[in-house]
């Protein structure tokens, strides 16, 4: 068996600043430390902060007052933020700048007078902190077939704005149905999916077509590492999504020459090591790294964590 190791892979900027600034917050104030939601959408990360003293929570209400309070990397709205100030919680706020720069958007266009379509996923972290920028001017669209259902009429002031972990495929898709009904819409001068999304999808796209089994490092709750496993599926490769070796099942492989591994931008390089372990000793496969672009994004800390270094 030959596997072949793609690159870029695993954590992008974004979520190496995130997890930095909880073992830091960690670190320096001592557990514990609460985060609002899941630091990232990884159950091995989250499992390791937890046993470190991290508390995820989904309801500040469960934060003692005066608590350190930590928002993850997918963002919170301001009534999040505000609802801290009133409990005096030391907040940390390790959002995305990327996620940041959506947020930013929405304010701006919601001021301008736009009704903005969110293109995204319902229910998701990012999605429900973006939304809460301006709830009142905007609108989820989820598929291109709901763009036909919207209630905004053809002429309206319109802008639209994505989730940072989408689909590029899938949001193209969204994007020209909505160029279709609304030709005046208007949009960020640079697209809101991020870097890391679309090199991890690039790559797959690519290795896939040499493949004939894609394993993808994730949790099923990561909305970039599914994206990744559907684009495996699309050009008719068998993919899976699975956090760690446990998750294998070696009835996969039967026939199966050339498998492609790759991983979620929240998904820790340790977990796809051992997977990759997992495939020599039990396959005595052969690893091919294959590199298509470089990534050097790195991420300030957050402001309140600039001074604090580790012990």
């Amino acid at each position: 068996m030959k596997v072949l190791l793609a690159a870029p892979r695993g954590f992008c900027a974004g979520v190496n600043m995130a997890i930095e600034s909880l073992q830091l917050a960690l670190d320096r104030f001592g557990p514990p430390v609460y985060v609002y939601h899941e630091i990232v959408h990884n159950q091995f990360v989250v499992h390791t902060f937890r046993d470190q003293g991290a508390v995820f929570v989904d309801d500040l209400a469960e934060v003692p007052n005066g608590s350190t309070l930590l928002f993850s990397a997918h963002g919170v709205s301001p009534e999040i933020r505000q609802i801290a100030r009133e409990r005096n919680l030391y907040a940390i706020d390790a959002t995305c700048p990327l996620v940041t720069k959506v947020h930013l958007e929405a304010v701006r266009y919601a001021k301008e007078g736009y009704t903005i379509f969110l293109i995204g996923h319902e229910g998701h972290d990012e999605v429900i902190g973006t939304m809460g920028e301006a709830p009142n001017a905007m609108v989820l669209v989820e598929t291109p077939e709901a763009v036909a259902t919207l209630d905004v009429p053809n002429d309206a002031k319109v802008a639209y704005l994505t989730q940072t972990t989408l689909s590029v495929d899938d949001a193209n898709r969204i994007i020209s149905r909505l160029k279709e009904r609304y030709p005046q819409i208007d949009s960020p001068p640079k697209d809101d999916i991020c870097y890391a999304t679309q090199n991890r999808q690039e790559a797959v796209g690519i290795l896939a077509d040499e493949a004939d089994l894609v394993l993808v490092l994730g949790s099923q709750n990561s909305s970039n590492s599914q994206r990744l496993k559907e684009l495996a599926q699309e050009r008719g490769i068998p993919s899976f999504l699975i956090d760690g070796d446990h998750d294998i099942d070696p009835s996969w492989f039967d026939g199966v020459e050339t498998v492609v591994i790759t991983a979620g931008a929240s998904a820790p390089e340790s977990v796809v090591q051992q997977c990759v372990q997992y495939l020599r000793d039990s396959f005595q496969a052969e690893v091919e790294a294959r590199t298509i672009r470089e990534e050097e994004v790195h991420f300030a800390l957050p402001r309140e964590l600039r001074t604090v270094s580790k012990p």
